[in-house]
């Protein structure tokens, strides 16, 4: 399964007055969710930067839960397969309110595994390489890419399951490649988390 180590806590801190605005509006009384997408290349951080966001959101008073794209890829050579399934069963429903669903992927048996629900929770963190490019990240209420260079990427990835992550890195990479062809999809926060630096999309 793609992983990353966790880089330096700055970039959370330095995205968060950005963020922060967006998901204190959740609970506007259109029973809709706040959805923050986090996407970027293997090992960019986007776990880590989940969580602190997960984390933070729950600090404010407000409920929120977390999808992983990690969970709808089926297998190895699926990074593109996964983003209907996110589109259908998370994202379009919870932007109308209403809850989703998808079946995960099991990593260790390589076969589809069980359903998961998705609730309607007041905020809604969706992360994996493809989020921002999925057909419909339109309808995320923000956008955040992450970004370091190829080195960095490629030994936070490695560190934490190098023996799993290893003979399967140039296959993931290629696909990312073959996604992000045209360059990064839009974003509206963009962040370097090898720096911390952050700017608007």
């Amino acid at each position: 399964m793609p992983s990353e180590d966790a880089p330096d806590r700055s970039t959370f801190e330095a995205l968060w007055p950005h963020v922060r605005p967006v998901v204190e509006g959740a609970g506007r009384g259109d029973g809709r969710p706040v959805l923050v997408g986090v996407d970027g290349r293997s090992g960019s951080g986007k776990t880590d930067l989940a969580a602190c966001l997960v984390s933070a959101v729950r600090e404010l008073g407000r409920t929120c839960g977390e999808v992983h794209l990690d969970d709808l890829y089926p297998g190895w050579s699926g990074l593109a397969a996964g983003l209907e399934p996110l589109c259908a069963g998370v994202v379009t429903p919870l932007s109308r309110g209403e809850a989703g669903n998808y079946v995960s992927w099991d990593w260790h048996a390589s076969r589809p595994g069980r359903r998961r629900d998705v609730p309607v929770e007041q905020v809604v963190v969706v992360e994996g390489v493809g989020t921002l490019a999925a057909p419909c990240a339109d309808l995320l209420d923000l956008r955040i890419w992450l970004e370091a260079p190829a080195r960095v990427r490629r030994e936070r990835a490695l560190r934490r399951d190098g023996e799993v992550f290893a003979p399967h890195w140039q296959e993931w990479a290629d696909q990312e490649d073959a996604l992000f062809a045209a360059g990064p999809p839009p974003a509206d926060l963009v962040a370097d988390t090898g720096t911390g630096r952050v700017r608007r999309g």
